[in-house]
């Protein structure tokens, strides 16, 4: 089971912004969507500079950032939008779980992005989202095609989305990034039917081992899920009481949604978990079987051979007075009842079908 683990000594102030990610040689790049019903404009190599000249508050803007090692830009992002620096930090921290917060009427929104590797194992990216008005800033650590399709749909004006507001668009970005999830619990659960399948025919132990590996990253898709459910859930319950300002009363519907998509997930992860624990007790249920067997042949040699071990050891004796010992056709006569004596009991076992 994947840990979390802090370096040892290091202190984690949120005034420090310091990217904790793997993709450290990532450059980081900025892409500006300034949108409404009637006009898109573009800025496929934005510069945080622009800010101010090219965000429009009376239209829809998307701000994507792919890369976190430049602070300095992260940190004039949030100067502008005037975010706190724990928000920041939280966005640099990828040891952070997913969580939803609201502060000054900025919305922040973590999560985790899941995606099946080649080698059992599961990549992770965290996603962070910053909602201030129409205003929409996303964070990625590396340059991926998650929203490529939500691109095309603003420059076609596809569906609904120039027609909504900001929160609209996040609850885009945001299923998108659930979708990976079922891609991801999709491929492990293909992997886990071949497993079930090879564990029927093949007894070794490295069977076991896929087995247990399968689970951790099923239990690691049960931790990502259950706080994003968790995050969602406070959107859904918070719908009357208008908490989030950055939400519109209309939108609570998306993200009810949504929340019942990580219900379907956890619900499905279960299920997959509940298949795992069956092929780990039919695997040692099998091994077991297998060992009877052996068990029950060897005892049934066993007894094929204790009455003739038995005779054996009588005439193996040295006492004198054994008038067999002296009789001329004594070896044969033996030999013949001792294969008698087993030929009855082979007999006999097979009628009752002890072997």
């Amino acid at each position: 089971m994947r840990k979390i683990r802090y370096k040892k000594g290091r202190k984690v102030q949120p005034s420090l912004l310091e990217y904790t990610g793997v993709h450290k040689q990532t450059k980081t790049e900025i892409q500006l969507f300034c949108y409404d019903t009637n006009e898109l404009i573009e800025y496929n190599e934005f510069h945080v500079s622009q800010l101010d000249k090219c965000i429009d508050l009376s239209k829809v803007n998307w701000l994507n950032v792919h890369g976190l090692n430049e602070t300095e830009t992260i940190k004039s992002i949030g100067d502008f939008l005037k975010v706190d620096s724990f928000m920041l930090s939280d966005i640099l921290n990828t040891t952070k779980r997913s969580k939803i917060d609201e502060y000054h009427d900025v919305l922040f929104f973590n999560i985790k992005s899941l995606l099946p590797s080649t080698d059992d194992k599961i990549n992770v990216e965290q996603i962070s989202f910053l909602l201030k008005k129409d205003v929409l800033v996303s964070f990625q650590e590396k340059r991926s095609d998650f929203f490529t399709h939500i691109r095309e749909r603003i420059r076609t004006h596809s569906g609904i989305v120039r027609d909504k507001r900001a929160d609209y668009l996040l609850y885009l970005l945001l299923d998108a990034v659930m979708e990976n999830f079922y891609i991801t619990i999709e491929n492990e659960e293909d992997k886990v039917e071949e497993l079930i399948n090879l564990s029927k025919t093949n007894s070794k132990p490295e069977i076991l081992e896929h087995v247990e590996r399968h689970r951790d990253n099923f239990n690691f898709l049960k931790r990502s899920i259950i706080p994003l459910r968790d995050s969602l859930y406070s959107i859904k319950s918070m719908k009357d009481d208008d908490v989030f300002n950055a939400i519109e009363h209309e939108n609570y519907s998306f993200f009810s949604r949504l929340h019942q998509k990580c219900l379907e997930l956890l619900e499905q992860v279960d299920y997959d978990l509940t298949a795992l624990e069956s092929a780990s007790n039919y695997y040692f249920a099998s091994q077991s079987h297998k060992m009877n067997e052996v068990m029950k042949t060897l005892t049934v040699v066993s007894v094929f051979f204790m009455p003739l071990t038995f005779i054996v050891g009588v005439y193996g004796m040295n006492f004198d007075n054994m008038p067999e010992l002296h009789w001329k056709y004594g070896y044969f006569i033996i030999l013949g009842i001792m294969l008698v004596l087993l030929l009855g009991m082979i007999y006999y076992f097979k009628k009752r079908k002890w072997y």
